[in-house]
């Protein structure tokens, strides 16, 4: 990674923080810090982080799944993600208990695709999105409830993915992200894929 090119990690002095919202699945944070001799105060979403699978076939399709999301009332196509709420539970478990939770599937290889931030003004979340190649269907199929009981599963070759992606069609950020990166590497050769086991540095609970 070139230097003048990178995200810096800052550690301002925080003087109070506390939960002023406690959510089923995330809350708000309220934190007042000091950065360049002011006295600041920021609420955000206090995210756990969470993990995507971009599955990818010997055709080159990938795996999407459609589910409703209740807060654009929509049911859009998507990769296998969820959140890392497990704790102590490394990044790459929980993505490939997510892509057998989901999709009944397993993969054989695993590699490091991407990482980044959702909305960094207002949420903590990060997410790692890793390549899984070599998939194959899991013994036991998995029983899902609630918005995950009508998923749909769809194998799509990635040009196709990316050309809705730039028309707009599809718009889940870490499907577009995803698929985007997933582009851009296969182009270069695959040579900008990480290890799947690597630290997540990065991530604010790291």
């Amino acid at each position: 990674m070139s230097d003048f090119l990178s995200d810096d990690a800052l550690a301002p002095e925080v003087s109070s923080s506390e939960i002023v919202f406690d959510g089923r699945v995330w809350n708000i944070r309220r934190d007042t810090f000091e950065l360049d001799g002011n006295q600041i105060t920021r609420e955000y979403m206090d995210h756990p982080g969470a993990v995507a699978v971009l599955a990818l076939d010997e055709r080159d399709r990938v795996l999407l799944i459609k589910q409703y999301r209740h807060p654009i009332r929509m049911r859009d196509w998507e990769l296998p993600a969820g959140l890392l709420d497990i704790a102590g539970e490394p990044a790459l478990v929980a993505a490939q208990r997510e892509l057998a939770e989901e999709a009944d599937l397993v993969a054989e290889n695993w590699m490091l695709l991407s990482e980044f931030m959702t909305s960094p003004g207002g949420s903590s979340e990060m997410i790692r999105v890793f390549l899984a190649r070599g998939v194959s269907a899991v013994p036991v199929t998995f029983a899902r409830t609630e918005e995950e009981a009508g998923i749909e599963l769809r194998w799509v070759p990635l040009d196709d993915v990316v050309d809705a992606v730039l028309s707009r069609d599809l718009q889940n950020s870490i499907l577009a992200i995803a698929v985007l990166s997933a582009a851009a590497a296969r182009a270069r050769g695959w040579h900008t894929l990480g290890d799947p086991h690597s630290p997540w540095t990065r991530h604010p609970r790291a």
